[in-house]
């Protein structure tokens, strides 16, 4: 898809199709209303006449319109003025997308970014515009005997903006807003496909081909043999059950200076969760091959940032295993001593994201890094704590913390805080062992947090929990590819304010 910003007369563009928005009532955008007088009132005509009243879902192709150069214009519902948000202006891009889709129209000039959402500007709007296009072009295909032909015409979206001044600062939204969704479905990709295929193995080749698509980025793959010298026990314990062998991978992205140091991502890459020995029930399971959302956001992310060129360094980790109940599998009550030397009493083995993670962020440690955020689809208690809409975010530097928090709401990818006060953190306490893998029921997603806070003292550090965002079940099930969108906001604010 072609994205291009534009300014000038909405009634001058030659285009297969003019875009404008209506509010509830039949009240005109300011850009429909200009439209509407260069075609002498004959928006305000056929509105008068019923075919559209400006609910949001609503959409209203238009062909010969007087007075406008455009073939087509398309009024797009936004619903309740007063009410128009970040939420309802995102329904009426998906509205926008699904009838171009089925117009036929190659080409499309986009008045909606021209929309005052509260709060928000021009570069947000375009830039979640070019997001939203690119996110509603994905399809999954990839395991399908015969892909559906259903590749709409729409090739270029063209955003028009008022003033030629807004043009070049638009123009970089739409790149970072394009990048963003390719990043998202790129995580999509990983998410969805079945853990028969994307197996640690796979993870690690598709590591290496996104460092061949984009140069920016260099990738070191370790093999069990190479974490057991490192001394990864606990990372390792979590695939002994498996047949698959589990991975480090290490992606390198330099837009700085050697001497600068990196902010650095880590990703649970589980790539199919039984449980292990304290195996899930069956319903649902299926769903576990969304596991490794979290590291499939690393990939989403690191993809993003190289094809912006954003000067500053990132290296992306993900911790790759697969835990299955093999006779050899880790059992409940094993000792196992982590990398950084400290012993973990593992008394639930379906509490392993954090058994992979702790090895990759004390390995996170010899970059000096100037941030480490980690992702991971971590517990339950997240979803129970904050639904589908917020990730959980907790760590042990504000500054870092509020940095993820303001890049989630410029975002519109959202997270929340939860506390990691000593208290909880005495909830792992263990009779045999430095620690326990698991704190009870209470506050889950907490003592989780806790837990990975054990190894992360060198540095500043925040966790993102993403259980209950980075996939939806029922009809629309499938993975999300979020936080990239946050991660992205995160690093590009990063490389605009220097390495701090």
């Amino acid at each position: 898809m072609e994205y291009v910003v534009s300014s000038g007369k909405a009634e001058s563009q030659k285009t297969a199709c003019l875009v404008a928005g209506v509010f509830e009532k039949r009240r005109l955008s300011p850009l429909a209303k200009s439209i509407d007088a260069a075609a002498d009132g004959h928006l305000t005509a056929l509105l008068r006449k019923g075919d559209m009243d400006g609910r949001q879902g609503q959409a209203l192709l238009l062909h010969g319109v007087p007075g406008v150069k455009a073939d087509r214009v398309l009024l797009i519902g936004l619903g309740k003025e007063r009410e128009f948000n970040d939420r309802r202006y995102r329904q009426a891009l998906q509205t926008m997308y699904s009838s171009l889709s089925n117009a036929g129209a190659k080409d499309a000039w986009c008045g909606l970014v021209q929309l005052h959402v509260k709060g928000r500007d021009i570069n947000w709007t375009v830039e979640e515009a070019a997001r939203q296009v690119e996110q509603l072009r994905y399809r999954f295909d990839a395991c399908k005997s015969k892909a559906e032909d259903v590749s709409p015409a729409l090739r270029k979206v063209v955003f028009g903006v008022e003033e030629r001044s807004q043009a070049k600062a638009a123009g970089r939204a739409s790149e970072i807003g394009a990048a963003m969704g390719r990043g998202m479905n790129l995580a999509r990709e990983l998410g969805n496909l079945p853990g028969n295929i994307c197996t640690p193995v796979y993870l690690a080749e598709q590591a290496e081909s996104l460092g061949k698509r984009q140069r920016g980025i260099k990738v070191e793959i370790l093999d069990e043999k190479a974490m057991q010298k490192l001394g990864m026990g606990s990372l390792l314990s979590v695939g002994r059950g498996s047949r698959q062998e589990s991975r480090l991978i290490v992606m390198h992205y330099q837009g700085a200076g050697k001497a600068d140091n990196p902010h650095v991502l880590v990703g649970k890459g589980i790539t199919f969760d039984t449980g292990g020995i304290s195996i899930k029930p069956g319903a649902g399971m299926d769903e576990m091959k969304f596991d490794m959302c979290g590291a499939a956001s690393v990939f989403g992310t690191l993809q993003a940032i190289a094809e912006l060129e954003l000067p500053i360094n990132v290296v992306g980790i993900v911790a790759a295993a697969e835990n299955m109940p093999d006779g050899t599998a880790t059992k409940p009550g094993d000792i196992i001593t982590s990398m950084s030397g400290q012993t973990i009493e593992v008394l639930n083995t379906d509490a392993e994201g954090r058994l992979v993670l702790c090895d990759a962020l004390t390995y996170a440690e010899r970059f000096k890094p100037a941030s480490v955020v980690d992702i991971a689809t971590l517990t339950g208690a997240c979803v129970i704590a904050l639904g589908h809409t917020m990730h959980g975010v907790m760590g042990n530097n504000p500054s870092v913390v509020n940095a993820l928090l303001a890049a989630g709401r410029a975002a519109a990818d959202p997270a929340w805080e939860l506390p990691l006060d000593e208290e909880y953190d005495e909830l792992l306490k263990s009779n045999f062992a430095d620690m326990a893998n698991i704190g009870g029921r209470a506050a889950g997603t907490i003592t989780a947090g806790c837990f990975l806070g054990r190894f992360t003292g060198k540095y500043k550090w925040a966790h993102l929990d993403v259980a209950g965002t980075a996939w939806k079940t029922g009809d629309q099930k499938g993975a999300t590819g979020r936080p990239v969108p946050l991660l992205t906001r995160y690093l590009l604010d990063r490389a605009d304010n220097g390495a701090r």
